[in-house]
Parts: structure tokens; C-alpha cells; sequence
């Protein structure tokens, strides 16, 4: 079996990164925080984000819903993950121009263009559809 050289450079590059991370970590004051930090990130995947997104995708292809509305879920989904820490921060910071956007309005304008998108991307999929049916 081949391993081809993108394979190989990746993996290097892989693991050089998790070498820089693992040397941050002898820099940590409170080991134990960080290591409880990242264990409840892989228990709030594995038992809530991960088995809520298959039961969502499950709804979704059982009813019918496929192609553009699911990638739209799922970009949806990938933009207020990467926002939530944003949405979540505790009011106003004493220096505005730590966050100087209004970050929670164009989170929701992120959002409205997937949907405008996914709706255009339909509406393109259903006159096709039109346009190929034979006259009866």
C-alpha cells in the first residue's frame, strides 16, 4: 500500500503541532484545570453536541429534508459554536476595542445569508425540477 507524500507531510506537521502544544502545557500554572477543561470539552461532545447532531440529522433525512437545508444546518451550526464564546461574554468589557463589534448582530446576519443562500440554492433545484418534466 502507497502512502503518498501529502499523506506523510501532514502527519509530520500533526504531530510538530501537538509537540508545541504539549511543551505550552509545562508552562501551566494549573495543570489540573486545563486537564479538566479538555475533559469536559470531549465529555460535552460525546454525550451531548455528538449524539444531538445524528438525532437531528436522523429527524431531517426521514422527513424528507436533504442536500442544501442540511449544509445549511451544519454551517449554521459551525458559526454559533464559533461565536458562542462571544454570545456568552458577561456584558460590556472595560476596554472597548477588546471586542469592538456588535458580534451577537452579525452572528445573526451570518446566519440570515446561510439561510438566504440555502433558500436561493432551493428555489434553483425546484424550477429545474419544473423545467424537466415532460408535458402531460
Amino acid at each position: 500500500m502507497r502512502v503518498s507524500v501529502v499523506r506523510v507531510m501532514t502527519g509530520a506537521a500533526g504531530l510538530a503541532l501537538m509537540g508545541v502544544g504539549a511543551s505550552l502545557l509545562l508552562d501551566v500554572r494549573d495543570l489540573a484545570g486545563v486537564l479538566v477543561w479538555l475533559g469536559g470539552a470531549v465529555v460535552l461532545h460525546d454525550a451531548v453536541i455528538a449524539p444531538l447532531v445524528l438525532l437531528i440529522g436522523l429527524v431531517l433525512v426521514r422527513g424528507g429534508v436533504r442536500g442544501p437545508v442540511r449544509g445549511a444546518l451544519l454551517v449554521a451550526g459551525a458559526l454559533t459554536a464559533v461565536a458562542l464564546p462571544v454570545l456568552l461574554r458577561p456584558g460590556k468589557s472595560a476596554n472597548s476595542s477588546v471586542l469592538p463589534l456588535d458580534y451577537p448582530r452579525n452572528w445573526l446576519l451570518a446566519l440570515v445569508a446561510v439561510a438566504a443562500v440555502t433558500a436561493f440554492l432551493l428555489a434553483v433545484r425546484g424550477t429545474r425540477r419544473i423545467q424537466r418534466r415532460p408535458p402531460s
